[in-house]
């Protein structure tokens, strides 16, 4: 069954997209490395897994955000809403 007509490949513009190709990203945090698809200018290459890539360093992933590892960090500043309420709650 061939696709419909709406969704069949077609040749792009030459000359005006940004080469796409397999970047290696370093996440300096959590000392991980990632090998992704990627349109990113890079003037660096390194070796990974015996073979050359553009390389790309990169201080927060999904190995070291807070979110993704759970290791959130609890702020001990209170919000505005919560000073308010604090500061004038009534004493009964």
């Amino acid at each position: 069954m061939a696709p419909p007509p709406s969704l069949e490949s077609k040749p792009v513009k030459p000359g005006i997209h940004p080469e796409y190709r397999k970047v290696l990203f370093h996440d300096t945090t959590a000392d991980v490395y990632f090998l992704i698809g990627s349109t990113v200018a890079t003037t660096e290459t390194k070796e990974y897994e015996g073979e050359t890539y553009p390389y790309m360093m990169i201080d927060i992933s999904s190995a070291s955000h807070p979110v993704y590892t759970g290791k959130q960090r609890v702020s001990q500043n209170d919000g505005r809403i919560a000073k308010f309420n604090k500061r004038y709650t009534r004493k009964s």
